[in-house]
């Protein structure tokens, strides 16, 4: 059984290699498709740990994209020297900040901002703590729209140009490299596996998260809360953990966006973007790391995929049906049919506590203890005269 895994894996992985340079072949624009889809799993999967770990219903966490994009666009375009001569004075050859010094900023910085968010929300649940979220994520996107005077921080609506792409000692992913002799691989293609290694990253992360202490008590606090603090669980500081781990991943995500985009807007961090994400989470399957994967995949590829069936179809009615129109229509009915067919997401978790069935298939009737001649439906440790179990509060 390990070796047929180990096999799986080892075939999934040499096609993960090889997808972009198949890709390439038929023009970078699939390549691109892809691109941001693994930047889309890269948000789902920071957006699992609050929703599907702690239970924390967030519709702003596009904010936290955001938080990453503007702090990489600030510190890699000319816009800070142009604007504000003393910066200009101190770089006189610009801001060209190294991968190795992104990642942690966005990932502090966005943490940080998750922290500011969870802090004053650690006695909202349910419909309170989603419309708090939701006014957090517009007021971040109202604030990158306005903050260009009296002092022009983030050019307003007009956004942020001419970014640098990310580099690693001098190797930039901005432009296409030639390896063995002719054959080059195209920029989208090195941005493919750097994300790509960003996404293997975060889902090892969250795996160990999952298994451990810490996302034990936040899957308590995500059943049953109350119960959670009476077993000595501290529920405020594994909230703000919660909200603090899931921005940093969305703030490094929002990183990588902007050097991949070369342009940042506040127009590609609205409320839609939030809802989209957390549809992601849920039709994949709450809580379920492939799950989450999946959704992922699937909602940020298939608006382009419709690409190329709304567009026929807007051609045979003579231009009287709108090809955006009919791929959020397309997309919304697919979205309805997976949860109506599929409620728990398309790949949910395994379920824990199955209940027990005997030979022919029937459940199984919960064990019995006779004592005195009475038949008792509980377990030793609560007969008297039986050998006791050792009494635990570890399952």
């Amino acid at each position: 059984m390990k070796n047929k895994n180990f096999i799986w894996f080892l075939v999934a992985g040499l096609g993960l290699l090889v997808l972009p340079l198949l890709l390439q072949t038929q023009g970078n624009a699939w390549v691109r498709i892809v691109d941001i889809a693994l930047l889309y799993v890269l948000l789902s999967l920071g957006l699992n740990i609050v929703v599907g770990y702690a239970g924390l219903l967030d519709l702003g966490y596009v904010a936290f994209f955001a938080i990453g994009a503007y702090m990489y666009a600030l510190l890699a375009s000319p816009h800070l020297t142009d604007t504000f001569p003393a910066i200009k004075a101190m770089f006189p050859g610009g801001l060209h900040v190294s991968l190795f010094a992104v990642i942690p900023m966005a990932l502090v910085l966005a943490a940080l901002f998750g922290v500011l968010l969870g802090a004053p929300t650690l006695r909202l649940r349910g419909d309170y703590l989603a419309i708090v979220t939701l006014g957090f994520g517009e007021i971040i996107r109202v604030f990158l729209n306005t903050l260009d005077h009296p002092v022009n921080v983030t050019n307003g609506p007009k956004g942020l140009d001419a970014i640098d792409p990310v580099g690693i000692l001098g190797f930039s992913f901005g432009k296409p490299h030639k390896l063995f002799g002719d054959f080059s691989i195209s920029s989208v293609s090195l941005y493919y596996y750097l994300f790509l290694l960003l996404v293997i990253f975060t889902v090892v992360i969250s795996h160990r998260l999952q298994l451990s202490r810490v996302g034990r008590a936040w899957m308590a606090i995500r059943e049953d809360e109350i119960a959670a603090k009476a077993m000595g669980i501290n529920t405020r500081n594994m909230k703000l953990l919660a909200f603090g781990m899931g921005a940093s991943f969305g703030g490094v995500s929002g990183a990588m966006f902007a050097s991949f985009q070369n342009f940042v807007s506040p127009e590609s961090f609205s409320l839609m973007e939030s809802v989209m994400i957390v549809a992601m989470v849920v039709l994949g399957g709450i809580g379920h790391l492939p799950g989450v994967i999946l959704g992922a995949v699937l909602l940020s590829a298939l608006p382009e995929v419709l690409r190329y069936v709304a567009g026929p179809l807007q051609e045979a009615t003579g231009g009287r049906l709108d090809s955006s129109i009919l791929r959020q229509l397309f997309i919304a009915l697919a979205m309805i049919v997976i949860m109506l067919v599929r409620p728990r997401g398309l790949w949910p978790s395994p379920e824990h506590g199955k209940v027990r069935k005997n030979g022919n298939g029937a459940a199984a009737p919960p064990p019995t203890h006779h004592h005195a001649g009475v038949v008792l439906d509980t377990p030793a440790d609560e007969v008297p005269g039986e050998p006791s179990r050792p009494m635990s509060i570890n399952p």
